[in-house]
């Protein structure tokens, strides 16, 4: 099964920081952009972050610019999202998907379709 696989979630105090990992199961993310996404409880889903397949073009959401940083790690087949100074509106589940081809290089990439989606992991912050 093509899938993507989050981790890295859990419970975290205002102004504290969570890397996530994406990583790919069963093929290879090298020459895709990748994006990840968050949806918390009766809010539609939103566009966090998304990287580009050269890890060069990287784009954020206004709400988590200098404060989340995506990169990825093409031997580990691995994209992650450093979170810091995390907020209590940061609190969702977190999603990462392919947004894009070798070319595509994250324009309005929270609209995107997004492909192998995985089955996403919880990030709540709280005292």
């Amino acid at each position: 099964q093509l899938q993507l696989v989050e981790s890295g979630g859990g419970l975290v105090q205002p102004g504290g920081s969570l890397r996530l990992s994406c990583a790919a199961s069963g093929f290879t993310i090298d020459y895709d952009a990748v994006g990840w996404f968050r949806q918390a409880p009766g809010t539609a889903r939103e566009g966090v972050s998304c990287i580009d397949s050269t890890g060069g073009i990287t784009a954020y959401a206004e709400s988590v610019k200098a404060r989340f940083i995506i990169s990825r790690d093409k031997d580990k087949n691995t994209v992650y999202l450093q979170m810091n100074n995390l907020r209590a509106e940061d609190t969702a589940v977190y999603y990462c998907a392919v947004v894009g081809g070798t070319y595509y290089r994250c324009s309005n990439f929270g609209a995107r379709h997004g492909d192998h989606w995985g089955k996403g992991t919880p990030v709540t912050v709280s005292a």
